[in-house]
């Protein structure tokens, strides 16, 4: 692993990013690996609590990283040249978007405090708030949306 270059995300355009410092930005929110519904008349995306079955809801991590979209082949895998087309997926707080929007990391993300737990502390990760994919119907994710602009 190389090491990071000092407040990298202020000075390096996304796409020039090294690989290390891109999978940085992620502020471990899980918010990304929630399932979403989208409205097929106005594209309206809105987030529900059903986490997809590889989100692990207490460390708001994906427990199969690596091999993801493989074991989920619908997942949305965000790159600097994909992000374009996917950013209005994934919430407003998410980091990827935040950059890709000019807006920069909130004071909570891990890089800016320095501690992994910030985005925890702060209320915005997912952690302990989600429910398993597992079982339950697509019918009734409506149940388990999230009012909340995420």
């Amino acid at each position: 692993m190389t090491k990071l270059r000092p407040r990298f995300w202020e000075k390096i355009p996304l796409k020039k990013m090294t690989r290390e410092e891109w999978e940085a930005l992620c502020d471990g929110c899980g918010k990304c690996c929630l399932n979403k519904l989208e409205d097929e008349d106005t594209g309206e995306v809105v987030f529900t609590r059903v986490a997809c079955r590889l989100l692990d809801d207490d460390t708001c991590r994906c427990a199969h990283y690596e091999t993801r979209k493989m074991i989920v082949p619908e997942c949305i895998v965000l790159t600097p040249e994909t992000l374009h087309k996917t950013a209005y997926f994934m919430p407003a707080s998410c980091a990827y978007r935040r950059m890709q929007e000019g807006k920069g990391l909130a004071d909570w993300h891990p890089l800016v405090s320095g501690d992994p737990e910030s985005v925890h502390k702060a209320g915005i990760s997912m952690r302990g708030q989600t429910v398993s994919e597992f079982g339950l119907p697509v019918e009734e994710w409506e149940d388990y949306l999230i009012d909340e602009e995420l």
